[in-house]
């Protein structure tokens, strides 16, 4: 049976009360049962794509979000998240009939998908700009959040296969991250788990399937260990409980098929996890588990007295049992245990039933701000498409734990320089910082922080960053701070650094402007991007808050606008000329000079029926009619006039990337063989990689130039005929 089914998963009113019932926290189940009345009302007979009753959606993550042990205002805003996006009712309302918190939480979790932006990865970044603002200020937003992705996750069955896919990898870049780093193990996991199914269902499968195959195996081994430790702590240390545990399917895909290590390889796929009341017994129970298992060098892992960064704490180690097969012991409290399933939300299930006096209750409010912290630290990039590049980096799951002189433990994450460290430790010491000593040598800047490493950071009187330190160091934080640096203390320096790399970039991109007309033309540019000034935006590009080869595009084009499409111009009599092929082999109904790129989303190919959306800034964006992103009545769209018509110039000369999946019985040649065929095609190959399956097939990834959707069509039939290919899927 698969850890996560496939079946949709719906729970209605009475599961959510069942799941209060039992909780044993006090809530308001008056004000509950009131926000779910409004909510069923208010949607009325709406229904999801599947065809499910509307409500049953918020319903279920209004379950999730109780299964997390949080508040009532946080079940309430679960139940009327989708009540203002989704219905006529103003948020006013909610905030009269629920009160501001609830109103809160609802406006943070509202989607700005409405918003149109010029691209995916700019839309991308701006949801999680506003995701982390609300969250810097509640929370809850985000846990709220988390539910609603892991739900859609559940019922992700009835969308197309693209959008599927477009949400996998959003989860497994953003949503996971987050997950993560507050702590949540249950939904990251599942999130990944589910992702994973949908971006290599073979994979997943194979991994699903080996695991199934050793279930019975590996229930009796789990019980045979849990009653050597039972029989050993019954005597000495009350209250053990014992449980068996499988790492997820995610983890052991990326130690196996993206490592190319075997499930036998892995010493963790099993473990066996023991809780007990508090913190000596923890280390008694791993004196016992050594005194009865032989331990393996360097697998032994002291959370508890260095956590994590998302507050997780544990004792791991490794061992080996009588017939030498290795297996994972974690040791923990029950509130270590709670914390390490609900991360940040299992201190909501502490707050309900704390007084504010209590020592626990001030630990939970410690915690919660530790988290703010490093959400206020992501919003330090003034480019939105930063963000999202800063939570991939920061919020991964591979830390390192240094020591400072002291003895105090810092986390980083992994890749980070003792400029990071110096930084974390406080703005100051990152500011005089001249150099850095590893375990007493003086190492570079640039050095690698590795785990139990001792740093030191060198300091002088006077404060004086590097603004190459920007490209060596490695957290958001640091950036930001040596940035604000530059801002506020260098502004001269930054208005003649700026001027010189605009008037450079601009002599490179062949544009010609006065003083006079260069401050004429950025006035406008400048207030969109709020600053006030030339020397504001100078000062900016000087500093690194702009980054010019991102925003380079949409001010050619502005220049084009104004400089080169006014000039006057003579009419002169000439002979006709044969009509310029467009560059890009496509043809803007109305456009003939048009900047164009081809949209990631769907990767068309000349052959598919294509549609054009004006950018703001990046000219237009080419998609598949069929395509996801495109609205199938496009006078339903926000901006209906920024879709123009697009069709393939008959001779396109450009080539396009396109990425097939070919399954194959495995043997000796076969990469040999599809390389040939495309070589003897005059195919360019960008990557091609393979793996093989437990059934004996293998599956084979190449990603090539090609001319177009015929073009393609006709490689595949090539392809085809290889020796024992099955089947070949255009990704």
């Amino acid at each position: 049976m698969s850890k996560y089914s496939n079946v949709a998963h719906y729970q209605d009113f009475n599961e959510l009360l069942s799941i209060l019932s039992k909780s044993g926290n006090t809530r308001d189940t008056g004000k509950i049962v009131m926000a779910y009345r409004f909510a069923e009302e208010s949607h009325g007979d709406q229904r999801r794509v599947s065809g499910i009753p509307y409500i049953l959606h918020p319903t279920s993550v209004a379950c999730i979000v109780a299964e997390l042990g949080m508040d009532t205002d946080s079940i309430c805003g679960a139940l009327l998240h989708d009540v203002v996006e989704d219905t006529k009712v103003p948020l006013e309302e909610i905030r009269k009939k629920f009160g501001v918190d609830v109103a809160k939480l609802i406006d943070g979790v509202t989607k700005i998908s409405k918003i149109p932006y010029s691209t995916r990865e700019e839309q991308q970044a701006e949801n999680i700009r506003k995701m982390l603002i609300a969250m810097a200020d509640d929370i809850r937003v985000i846990i709220i959040k988390l539910a609603d992705r892991l739900h859609n996750m559940r019922t992700m069955d009835c969308m197309p296969e693209q959008k599927r896919r477009d949400k996998s990898v959003e989860n497994m870049q953003v949503y996971a991250p987050i997950a993560h780093r507050l702590g949540i193990k249950t939904v990251k996991e599942e999130l990944e788990d589910r992702s994973l199914q949908y971006l290599d269902p073979i994979g997943y499968k194979e991994i699903e399937d080996a695991l199934l195959f050793n279930e019975e195996e590996r229930e009796t081994f789990i019980e045979s260990i849990k009653r050597q430790i039972l029989d050993k702590t019954r005597d000495t240390i009350p209250n053990v409980f014992i449980s068996g545990r499988v790492k997820s399917i995610n983890s052991i895909y990326r130690k196996t098929i993206m490592r190319g290590q075997s499930i036998g390889d892995i010493f963790d796929v099993f473990a066996v996890r023991v809780i007990v009341d508090n913190v000596s017994d923890c280390y008694n129970v791993l004196g016992v588990v050594h005194d009865i298992f032989k331990p393996i060098p360097n697998r032994f892992k002291d959370y508890i007295s260095m956590p994590k960064q998302n507050m997780y704490q544990s004792l791991h180690t490794t061992v080996l049992d009588k017939k030498a097969v290795p297996f994972e012991v974690q040791i923990r409290t029950w509130e270590m245990h709670y914390t390490a399933e609900y991360g940040i939300a299992a201190h909501w299930k502490y707050k309900l039933g704390m007084k504010p006096d209590d020592k626990g209750a001030d630990r939970v409010s410690r915690n919660i701000e530790k988290v703010k912290r490093m959400i206020l630290d992501q919003l330090q990039a003034e480019d939105a498409t930063d963000i999202a590049r800063n939570i991939r980096n920061d919020l991964g799951e591979n830390d390192v734990y240094v020591f400072t002189p002291k003895g105090d433990v810092i986390s980083l994450p992994k890749g980070s320089t003792p400029i990071d460290l110096a930084y974390m430790i406080h703005t100051q010491v990152g500011h005089r910082m001249v150099g850095a000593k590893i375990n007493g040598k003086i190492v570079p800047i640039d050095h690698k922080l590795k785990t139990g490493e001792i740093c030191e950071i060198i300091t002088q009187k006077e404060e004086h960053p590097n603004r190459a330190w920007i490209d060596i160091c490695k957290t958001a934080s640091a950036k930001s701070k040596i940035r604000q640096w530059f801002k506020h203390e260098k502004r001269d320096e930054n208005i003649v650094e700026g001027k010189q790399a605009v008037d450079r970039e601009f002599r490179r991109q062949g544009m010609n402007l006065t003083d006079d007309e260069m401050a004429e033309f950025f006035k406008s540019v400048a207030m969109k991007k709020q600053y006030n000034t030339l020397d504001d935006f100078y000062a900016a590009v000087g500093y690194g808050g702009i980054q010019l080869w991102k925003i380079m595009p949409r001010l050619k084009e502005e220049y084009q606008k104004r400089y080169v499409a006014n000039v006057e111009t003579i009419t002169v009599p000439q002979a006709p000329v044969k009509r310029k092929r467009a560059l890009s082999g496509v043809i803007i109904e109305g456009n003939d000079d048009v900047l164009v790129k081809f949209s990631n989303c769907c990767n068309p190919l000349p052959g598919d029926d294509i549609i054009g959306y004006i950018t703001r800034g990046y000219g237009v964006s080419i998609h598949k009619r069929d395509c996801t992103n495109v609205p199938k009545d496009l006078n339903d769209s926000e901006e209906p006039e920024r879709w123009v018509s697009a069709r393939w110039e008959h001779e396109a000369g450009e080539t396009f990337r396109s990425t097939l999946q070919i399954v194959a019985n495995d043997r000796t040649g076969l990469l040999a063989d599809v390389t040939i065929q495309l070589s003897n095609m005059h195919i360019f190959i960008h990557t091609l990689n393979s793996r093989e399956l437990k059934n004996g097939k293998a599956v084979v990834t190449v990603t090539i130039d090609v001319a177009g959707k015929d073009h393609l069509r006709g490689v595949i039939s090539r392809m085809s005929e290889i020796k024992g290919i099955e089947e070949i899927k255009r990704l």
